[in-house]
């Protein structure tokens, strides 16, 4: 289907995700327009009805509207349900339907282009904001052992915990916890610290060598967790570049029903951003 479709954040003027639609659209043969609203968090709905009125087809949604998107639609996919945040918003004639693209993107990016094995792992999640909520389910579903959840804000990390539903597996504590909860397999980095002034302090007792560490982000927003985790010499330590590119691609198919090819549009991308090259 082609048609008009955006991504919608604040601040977006940075984001890849013109250039990655526009790649899959001349992969697909489909004619697309795909813009950029920068918006803050009060003007969101007002900006995507109005998207909508002009005969928008399809939102992507990113920091910090992911959680106010779900309460804008009609009918909401089960992954869309479980995490309890939107990041695709496809347009019907009964209004806004939501998904959640993000923790498919996710795993699909660490277990088929890494070749990682996430099964029975300890798993640290930072933050517990739309992105955390997006990806909490994935990680669960691809065998990790035990997800701890660490936040500033303890009630948004005891709601994630909740919804998430899997008690003795799940666990919430708090950012002062963190030199007390011993080594970890695997750690997320699902805050927007990166994006800001805050400098992440995190203690070396996380991570060894054998730990996979993970940002969401990509470009400058990754770039102190990544030293952290570099610091730490752990071996495989990634920034969200694929993700990007796989939850893209997934939102690409629930609009216009088909799967493009992600390997050259990601090795395009990764090209172009070598100074936060992976650990391949």
């Amino acid at each position: 289907m082609s048609g008009r479709y955006a991504l919608i954040g604040h601040p977006v003027s940075h984001s890849l995700s013109p250039r990655i639609h526009a790649a899959f659209g001349a992969q697909c043969g489909i004619a697309l327009e795909y813009g950029l609203i920068d918006v803050a968090p009060e003007g969101f709905e007002a900006a995507a009805a109005a998207f909508a009125d002009a005969g928008g087809a399809g939102l992507n949604v990113t920091l910090p509207h992911k959680e106010a998107a779900r309460a804008l639609c009609d009918t909401l996919s089960e992954r869309a349900r479980r995490c309890g945040a939107v990041n695709t918003l496809i347009r019907g004639s009964g209004g806004w339907h939501g998904d959640n693209t993000d923790g498919a993107g996710l795993v699909h990016d660490l277990t088929e282009r890494h070749r990682l094995d996430l099964r029975a792992r300890k798993v640290l999640l930072l933050g517990a904001g739309g992105a955390a909520h997006g990806v909490a389910p994935a990680l669960l579903d691809a065998g990790i052992d035990a997800l701890w959840i660490v936040n500033r804000s303890a009630d948004r990390a005891d709601a994630l915990s909740d919804r998430l539903g899997e008690p003795g597996r799940v666990h919430t504590r708090y950012w002062d916890d963190l030199p007390n909860l011993g080594v970890f397999d695997m750690i997320v980095n699902a805050t927007s610290a990166g994006r800001s002034a805050h400098v992440m302090s995190l203690p070396s007792s996380l991570a060894t060598a054998r730990t996979l560490a993970v940002d969401l982000s990509y470009g400058e927003a990754a770039i102190a967790f990544l030293s952290w985790a570099r610091s730490q010499h752990c071996d495989d330590a990634l920034d969200g570049l694929g993700m990007l590119v796989e939850q893209a691609a997934e939102a690409f198919r629930l609009w216009h029903g088909q799967s493009p090819d992600t390997d050259p549009v990601y090795a395009e991308l990764r090209a172009k951003h070598v100074a936060l090259r992976t650990a391949d």
